[in-house]
């Protein structure tokens, strides 16, 4: 007599299995389960460093659209969608941006960043006339992020970009399953979720850091960073405002008189007053000089090659 074993269950998405080490997490001490996520958390930096290429080259992608006018378009839902919105909000008041250039859409729209709208990501149609709706053009880079590779707004979105003539970029974090066709494809694998199927965890771990790699990678490509300091900062308020002065203080190895003067003079733009503080001159030849090194400060102060 036979003894049936049980069902395989590789049909499906990694991020849905159970995770045999933590089978029993709800018996463990508080103690116990902090240390357990830990543990797992671990995978998540392992997991990225394994796909750096893929990461690399979708950079590479990203910035060749910059330089072409074009924009950086997230498209996620529920967890991965709200991920994308932090990001692409963050990229205006740090790298001093517009808000055009990294858009960010959700599977049920604004509403689904604070409430949570399962249904919404089920709705390929949606994913098409959101795309539409921001005028998607073919220089334009599409980043779809579902953890599982297989949410239907996200797949939807991709292949109409694919369509469109853009280039596409998938982040998940499931070895199984047929992908869809994209440019980059980088997909940690960071193991099952110690709680089954709440990607919120190091799924979405994971995709913070990739995002975060993937906007400030660029932004730094494009000469939005001098040495590791936000050149373009908006001082919007106290504390950025003396952050501004800062930066200058550290860019152009100044005093924080002359640095606050620099700033004055380019009516707060922190490149600007670097430039200045480091080579003298007049505000129109500083901007001059910087839009003929195509905003990077270093090859403005001809500290480094145009090709470097």
């Amino acid at each position: 007599m036979t003894t049936s074993q049980p069902q395989a269950t590789t049909h499906l998405p990694l991020t849905e299995s159970r995770n045999p080490r933590t089978v029993y997490i709800d018996r463990q001490s508080t103690r116990e389960i902090v240390k357990t996520f830990l543990h797992e958390d671990r995978s998540v930096f392992t997991a990225i460093e394994a796909v750096s290429e893929h990461i690399a080259q979708a950079v590479d992608r990203i910035v060749a659209a910059f330089r072409q006018n074009g924009r950086l378009i997230y498209i996620g839902a529920g967890t991965s969608g709200r991920l994308a919105v932090l990001d692409a909000s963050e990229c205006p008041p740090t790298f001093g941006v517009s808000p055009d250039l990294v858009v960010a859409l959700i599977a049920g729209g604004t509403e689904a960043i604070f409430r949570a709208r399962e249904g919404a990501e089920d709705d390929r149609e949606a994913a098409v006339t959101d795309l539409q709706g921001i005028g998607l053009r073919p220089v334009d880079v599409v980043v779809g992020i579902t953890a599982s590779g297989t949410t239907p707004y996200v797949v939807s979105g991709l292949a109409h970009a694919k369509a469109n003539g853009s280039p596409t970029v998938m982040i998940s974090c499931n070895p199984y399953g047929q992908r869809p066709d994209v440019d980059v494809h980088i997909n940690p694998i960071v193991g099952p979720e110690v709680i089954a199927g709440s990607t919120r965890l190091k799924s979405g771990t994971a995709c913070k850091i990739v995002l975060n790699m993937l906007s400030s990678i660029s932004m730094i490509r494009i000469g939005k960073v001098y040495q590791n300091l936000m050149v373009d900062v908006r001082a919007t308020n106290d504390k950025l405002r003396a952050r501004a002065r800062r930066i200058v203080m550290e860019g152009a190895r100044t005093t924080p008189e002359h640095a606050e003067s620099c700033l004055e003079r380019a009516e707060g733009e922190v490149k600007l007053a670097i430039f200045l503080a480091r080579n003298g001159g007049t505000p129109d030849e500083a901007r001059k000089a910087l839009e003929t090194a195509q905003g990077r400060l270093a090859v403005a102060l001809g500290e480094v090659d145009a090709d470097e």
